[in-house]
């Protein structure tokens, strides 16, 4: 049995392999696209061999910056809910930090709850975003970088 798996694998075709890659982000590091320090910043360091690697070692990107964060004692991603003191307006928007350039926000009306969440997609790119429910301006405020990609 063991002789006939043996001829099987042996007539078996092997595949050839493309010499194209579909995806490469060699060329942006050699093309100085992408500088080294960001590099060494979002990708850790790695596990020595024989061991498991804790999260901080591992986390690579967004996940990486938040860690950092953390360990700098501080929040790199805002949770807290937004500060409804008013009804958005064209002249008094509502002001949404994001450090992507399109972020998500639910709006439940003014004073709060007063309809049911209804998502947003706020655009760097937009002057303003309305909530098609009560009327309430959202204006995004971009606070990250033009050069950060964090595409999954």
């Amino acid at each position: 049995m063991f002789a006939l798996r043996r001829a099987a694998v042996a007539a078996a075709p092997i595949a050839s392999r493309s010499a194209a890659r579909p995806f490469s982000i060699l060329g942006a590091r050699l093309s100085g696209a992408v500088s080294s320090e960001s590099v060494e910043k979002n990708i850790g360091p790695g596990a020595p061999a024989g061991t498991v690697p804790t999260d901080l070692e591992q986390a690579t990107g967004l996940e990486r910056m938040e860690l950092l964060a953390k360990l700098e004692g501080r929040e790199f991603f805002d949770m807290e809910p937004l500060n409804m003191t008013h009804l958005g307006t064209v002249k008094n928007p509502i002001v949404v930090k994001s450090h992507d350039a399109i972020r998500f926000v639910g709006c439940t009306g003014y004073p709060a709850e007063s309809h049911d969440v209804i998502w947003l997609s706020l655009d760097k790119s937009h002057e303003h975003d309305r909530c098609p429910e009560c009327g309430s301006v959202y204006k995004m405020d971009f606070v990250g970088s033009e050069d950060d990609h964090h595409h999954h």
